[in-house]
């Protein structure tokens, strides 16, 4: 569909696509879209090494094969199938098909079990080196958005995958700044990292009764970021914090400072801790990593070029360019992985570009549909998990409780 003129017998030239990001996300795009032979890829990357070693785990309807398994999940499986025709289901389902069987198998084993995010990423780097035939073009360099659009020819395809901090999606609203960024402050949070030398899980039973004695702060670990590798157990948790807490303390510190300067905040913690050790008998290896954040749920309005092409008649390159947003660049959630997203909205983005004989305009508006539907899925993911969050930290007090729910 975006290949140069076609002449009879005359093979057309591939179209040249731009991915702007080499994590996950621009990695698995890139290795989706080099197995096409009708798409020249130009991957441009800022980091010479991966060194992200947080663990993760992939969804499992990524690897889905049929509506039933894609639409299994305790959280927002009926929701899936509230948002999505059945026909679109079984298209996204049809391409999964057409995957690449050495992609395909990455994909497969990440969401058996949990993985080192950087093992991830070099795992799908050496795989676009190692392929036989069309290479993917690679770029080290910091790219503006200038510079990408500067770089754009008639017949391009422009896809960010910058994440949080997106190169182009501010850009693809005419306006004043941030015009395309829709964002919720759910709330303030510590999030605590450690190594714990034993295997430990986690559910809401444990975080409930390790919690019992910690009337306002509560850690709280994260079921699907909790992971044992045969040696040892990867915990992440998060603690809320109010707004003045977070503009007391510094962007990263350990488990000494906090216990100094935030005592309260710390015992929630330790308690949490020490009750883990009592029960397994296991220490923490190394010391506490913790970050503050504030947790946002965020979404691009727009995740193409569409709206720009309609509102500039093409009056600049992005707007006669067509342009996607995938994985943080267009939307993300601090309450559960990401990557999966991601994952998910690039293998419908291939799925598009590959029909030729679908128009530029309807490929953007196919894309868009698919993003907002992915939004909302976010959306209400995300809303009951922090409900329930909520719900959580009240338990004990009753009246707390009842202030929280709304009941017909």
């Amino acid at each position: 569909m975006f290949s140069q003129a076609e002449s009879p017998g005359v093979e057309p030239s591939p179209t040249r696509v731009h991915v702007l990001g080499a994590g996950p996300v621009g990695l698995v795009t890139a290795a989706l879209l080099q197995s096409n032979h009708r798409f020249a890829v130009h991957l441009y990357e800022k980091r010479r090494d991966y060194t992200r070693t947080r663990m993760v785990q992939l969804a499992p309807y990524l690897v889905a094969d049929t509506v039933a398994s894609y639409c299994t999940d305790y959280i927002d499986g009926e929701s899936v199938e509230a948002i999505f025709e059945p026909s679109e289901l079984a298209e996204g389902l049809a391409f999964r098909g057409s995957i690449p069987p050495d992609l395909m198998g990455l994909l497969r084993g990440w969401t058996r079990g949990f993985c080192p995010l950087n093992d991830i990423e070099r795992s799908l780097s050496d795989l676009i080196d190692g392929r036989r035939g069309r290479r993917v073009e690679r770029t080290m360099a910091i790219v503006t958005a200038e510079q990408a659009a500067s770089m754009l020819q008639p017949g391009d395809v422009l896809i960010d995958c910058t994440g949080t901090r997106s190169l182009l999606r501010d850009r693809l609203a005419p306006g004043d700044a941030d015009a395309n960024t829709f964002t919720l402050r759910l709330e303030y949070a510590l999030v605590v990292t450690f190594l714990y030398g034993q295997a430990y899980d986690c559910n809401e039973y444990c975080k409930y009764s390790k919690n019992i004695e910690n009337a306002y702060y509560k850690f709280i670990p994260a079921v699907n970021r909790t992971c044992y590798d045969g040696r040892i157990t990867h915990v992440t948790g998060i603690v809320n914090i109010s707004a003045a807490d977070y503009e007391r303390m510094p962007p990263r510190f350990d488990g000494a400072w906090l216990r100094e300067n935030f005592p309260q905040v710390a015992q929630s913690m330790d308690r949490f801790i020490a009750s883990v050790k009592a029960e397994t008998g296991g220490e923490i290896i190394g010391d506490l990593e913790i970050v503050r954040i504030p947790l946002d749920l965020y979404r691009a309005r727009h995740a193409t070029s569409l709206e720009l092409r309609r509102r500039t008649a093409g009056d600049e390159p992005l707007a006669r360019t067509p342009v996607f947003l995938v994985g943080d660049s267009a939307m993300g959630s601090p309450y559960f992985q990401s990557i999966s997203l991601g994952f998910e909205c690039a293998m419908f983005l291939s799925g598009l570009l590959a029909q030729r004989d679908l128009p530029v305009g309807d490929v953007l508006e196919r894309y868009e549909r698919f993003a907002y539907q992915q939004w909302l899925r976010v959306y209400m993911r995300t809303k009951m998990i922090k409900h329930n969050k909520d719900l959580f930290e009240c338990v004990g007090d009753t009246f707390a409780m009842l202030e929280k729910l709304h009941i017909y």
